[in-house]
């Protein structure tokens, strides 16, 4: 009855080891210890990485709305309006800690963005209907935020479809980076000097 006894707790205690929820906590385990390790970085360091992530964000979450709205183009104008709603931009949010929008030329009267932000916008819109080509802009936004810009072409079909003007259509790619999580993302080895 002993041996009976002491088999079936051998039994229970070797089934609730589980070795892949383990290794999946290790790998996490290793990713945050790696995040959280001290790490100087500089100002140009920090601003270069921002840009770079800027550029590569702009062209995928670009990519990933123009499919969305020419598989579904009766539903265009909501996915302008929610582009965190496309799995693509919402997985690229998480990954690099930003916040992706799309913005248009009634947002440059919007009180909720930095008054910097307005009349860089204003500036871009200004542009589109002279038809010249603007370039992408980093700004320092406070202490802890930086906002990259990409105004998107006017031909474009992310344009065409959600901007609210036919006369100059315009949109803007706006991604909201804090700096803290730039930092926790950075891989302090491949660092540009």
């Amino acid at each position: 009855m002993k041996t009976n006894f002491y088999i079936l707790i051998m039994i229970l205690v070797i089934s609730a080891c589980d070795s892949g929820g383990r290794v999946e906590q290790t790998k996490e385990l290793t990713k945050e210890i790696k995040a959280s390790q001290i790490k100087r970085v500089t100002n140009t360091q920090l601003v270069y990485s921002a840009n770079e992530w800027g550029k590569k964000i702009a062209q995928i979450a670009e990519k990933s709305l123009n499919a969305e709205i020419e598989k579904n183009p009766e539903s265009g104008k909501d996915f302008c309006k929610n582009v965190a709603g496309i799995p693509v931009i919402a997985a690229l949010e998480k990954e690099y800690g930003v916040k992706v929008e799309l913005l248009g030329a009634d947002d440059v009267k919007s009180a909720r963005l930095d008054p910097k932000e307005r009349e860089l916008l204003d500036a871009y819109l200004f542009s589109a209907k002279g038809k010249i080509t603007a370039g992408d802009n980093l700004q320092q936004l406070g202490d802890t935020l930086l906002v990259y810009n990409a105004p998107l072409p006017s031909e474009s079909v992310i344009c065409k479809t959600c901007s609210d003007s036919t006369a100059v259509p315009f949109s803007v790619w706006r991604l909201l980076f804090n700096k803290k999580d730039i930092i926790r993302k950075l891989d302090a080895k491949q660092l540009k000097k």
